[in-house]
């Protein structure tokens, strides 16, 4: 077909040209038809040069009266000067460091120009005009970098606007018959869309700002209602599989409950209750538990597992870094160290595996465990021949080599995308039982999210924090109170508490990451490996300082975690890699350095890292860009402890992009920019919905089934 031809088709290149356009994505015809501009400059305004105003932008059908090129002494610099006419008069326009337009335009020339006139010390002028060579005959609606609704595109160096337009217009005339229409006819008419050949026409070179809307309506409605179906259609295959059936057994959970060190909150309560209901059903569930850092998910995780355990199954946790597998593995066996659960530990060490087990010795009226140290093919023999009751690892559990007798329940964190196949890897090959699924998210998910990335799941929500919590108390830091900052962390290290630093990178930058990140001020960003060493040797040398960042082998951060955990290190300085699921009771400080470089959503995810215990807990943001619109941003942080409604701000403010693992879906960035749109959101999914429960399998629409499953490809959905 030829969309999907290469790009030399219709513009035989350079070498360095074909590697800019694949810098932008573009390989293939359909790739740059689907570039879209990212805004229209406005030169409708075609007039004639006598009722050119100042300010004005317009548009002048002109022909050149003399053009020359001269180099200005003071600054170096090259002018392009020409003087346009028209039966109307003359006007005179300049081109800035442009030298090679006298090559391009010669005197007697027709063009026309486009741009603002200003006022200079010779008078008004057209300032670096947009122009394009026209014939005398030549209709104004034949142009396309002037006269009319321009559009602009993302640009890369060595790759203009003007250059796209030239290569789009040729395409769009090729492609005239080409465009088959892939939604069907009802949904076209219901939603009052555009076709599609009348849209890609429309996006490109719009008769009207309305039209170019209602092309963008288009394109975005299209893109939500193929993920909505890819996402839908998921559902639909999950409930035609077998689940396991588990059936509730509450004296078993009540015991559960009155064996913990806290009470449970309503909504916990609420949470564990509609997920044992799911484990009842004979088709496997998918739910995804949602709750602020430090909600207490975990327990109501366990809870699910211990049922599941009770009623002969089993269950595997996975956790997505080694230091949280650790740390559920210590938490949930802590949790039912009265129940007998037999407890395995595996990550991708090659060396041993941690396992657990329960020895039956009462001391002092309690069951005491022990943990040994187990050879792989021991532990993968016991998990297979059922003897182990629960796994806790890291995505080792899903390779091929763990099988297990009998799964009922997979339990994963913070890995929304774990999908039906995903989940058949880790069950023996001939069972025809696919387990339940609970996923666990400490990052908020605003309702559009919900209905659409993560549409196959239901939901269950953990409003409500632990009861006897103090309020973090959050504030931001002018740079002129450092030092009584440090002299406060001071004075509650020396009460017994800890403190984190967060910085936004590892490593100073160099000039190279200067230009490449085109910030001029990121050489001046707090780095971990700097903020180390002076914390260590010049502000609290008498402390004990750590450093931990995603560069360290496992090991390391592990030894560097476990030392925090264990009060052997004063003042953790960090990047982001404290963000998900690591507890620290004893810390109470969180200091954020260039607070304005992290989304909201994180920042709230770095700020439940403390108040995780009764000690009164603080939160400090430094910002090095303390603009009016960044303190607008981040008071949000100020006014609410609800991460719900800082998601709810993250979304509209940075888009479904900043959310864990968004960006690395293959969401179109026309699909992204709709997440935000809620109305749009429930108009794809309904549409989807009806179009699903009418024609499952798409039969009678082979144009959509095909469409959909080139964009399932693309979205790398599991």
């Amino acid at each position: 077909m030829f969309l999907k031809s290469p790009i030399e088709q219709v513009c035989p290149s350079s070498q360095k040209l074909q590697n800019r356009l694949k810098k932008m994505g573009i390989k293939t015809i359909g790739d740059i038809l689907f570039y879209f501009p990212h805004r229209y400059d406005d030169f409708s305004n075609l007039i004639a040069i006598s009722q050119a105003k100042l300010n004005q932008v317009c548009s002048l059908q002109v022909k050149i009266l003399e053009i020359k090129t001269r180099r200005t002494l003071k600054k170096k610099m090259f002018l392009t000067e020409a003087l346009l006419g028209d039966e109307t008069g003359t006007i005179k326009a300049v081109w800035f460091n442009q030298p090679y337009l006298t090559k391009v335009l010669k005197t007697g020339d027709f063009i026309c120009t486009a741009g603002k006139i200003v006022f200079g010390q010779t008078g008004s002028y057209l300032s670096n005009p947009i122009y394009e060579k026209i014939s005398v005959e030549k209709p104004v609606l034949d142009l396309i970098h002037t006269a009319r609704l321009v559009p602009v595109y993302p640009e890369t160096e060595g790759l203009s606007s003007r250059w796209l337009r030239l290569i789009l217009e040729k395409i769009l005339e090729k492609i005239k018959n080409q465009l088959n229409e892939f939604l069907p006819l009802e949904i076209i008419k219901k939603y009052q869309l555009l076709s599609l050949p009348e849209a890609i026409q429309q996006i490109h070179f719009p008769h009207s700002l309305s039209q170019a809307e209602k092309a963008k309506f288009r394109f975005s409605f299209e893109q939500l209602f193929l993920l909505e179906l890819a996402i839908l259609k998921e559902r639909l295959k999950l409930n035609k599989e077998k689940g396991p059936l588990i059936p509730l057994n509450l004296d078993l959970i009540r015991k559960f409950v009155k064996s913990l060190p806290f009470l449970l909150t309503d909504a916990q309560k609420k949470a564990a209750w509609q997920i044992l209901k799911d484990l009842e059903k004979p088709i496997p569930c998918s739910r995804l538990l949602q709750g602020d850092v430090g909600s207490g998910k975990t327990v109501v995780a366990v809870i699910a597992a211990l049922n599941a355990v009770r009623a002969g199954w089993q269950a595997a946790f996975m956790s997505p870094t080694e230091i949280l597998a650790k740390q559920h593995f210590k938490e949930v066996s802590s949790f039912l160290a009265p129940f007998k659960i037999r407890i395995g530990f595996l990550t991708s060490k090659e060396d041993k595996i941690i396992s657990q087990k329960l020895t039956h010795q009462k001391e002092a009226g309690k069951i005491s465990s022990e943990i040994l140290e187990i050879s792989r093919v021991k532990l993968l023999a016991k998990t297979r021949n059922n003897e182990i009751d629960i796994l806790i690892g890291t995505h080792s559990l899903i390779q091929d080599k763990v099988k297990f007798g009998k799964l009922g329940l997979c339990i994963v964190d913070e890995q929304h995308r774990f999908g039906v196949e995903q989940r058949a890897k880790l069950l023996i090959q001939n069972s025809k039982i696919i387990p339940h699924f609970l996923s666990m998210t400490a990052t908020p998910i605003p309702r559009t999210l919900a209905l659409t990335i993560y549409g196959n799941l239901d939901l269950s929500l953990i409003d409500e924090m632990p009861k006897g919590r103090k309020k973090i108390i959050s504030r931001f830091v002018n740079h002129k109170e450092r030092q009584e900052i440090y002299n406060f962390i001071r004075q509650r290290i020396k009460a017994g508490e800890q403190a984190f630093v967060i910085c936004p990178r590892i490593e100073t930058a160099n000039n190279k990451e200067e230009t490449e990140n085109k910030i001029s001020s990121w050489s001046e960003v707090r780095a971990v490996k700097a903020e180390y060493e002076k914390l260590s040797k010049e502000i609290f040398p008498d402390l004990r300082i750590g450093m931990l960042h995603g560069k360290m082998k496992v090991n390391e951060k592990e030894k560097i975690m476990t030392a925090f955990k264990n009060k052997k290190i004063d003042i953790l300085v960090s990047t982001s890699v404290i963000e998900v699921g690591i507890d620290i009771p004893n810390a109470t400080i969180m200091m954020i350095e260039g607070s304005e470089r992290f989304g909201l959503a994180q920042l709230h995810q770095f700020r439940g890292r403390v108040g995780r215990s009764d000690l009164q807990s603080y939160c400090l943001f430094f910002t090095d860009s303390p603009t009016k619109t960044v303190r607008a941003r981040l008071n949000a942080l100020l006014e609410t402890n609800c991460g719900f409604q800082l998601a709810q701000k993250d979304l509209e403010i940075r888009g479904p992009g900043s959310f864990t693992g968004l960006k690395q879906w293959g969401i179109p960035d026309l699909a992204m920019e709709s997440l935000k749109n809620l109305s749009l959101v429930e108009k794809t999914r309904n549409a989807a919905f009806q179009l699903l429960n009418k024609d499952p399998d798409l039969k009678n629409y082979p144009e959509l089934k095909k469409k959909l499953q080139e964009f399932e490809i693309k979205m790398h959905l599991e």
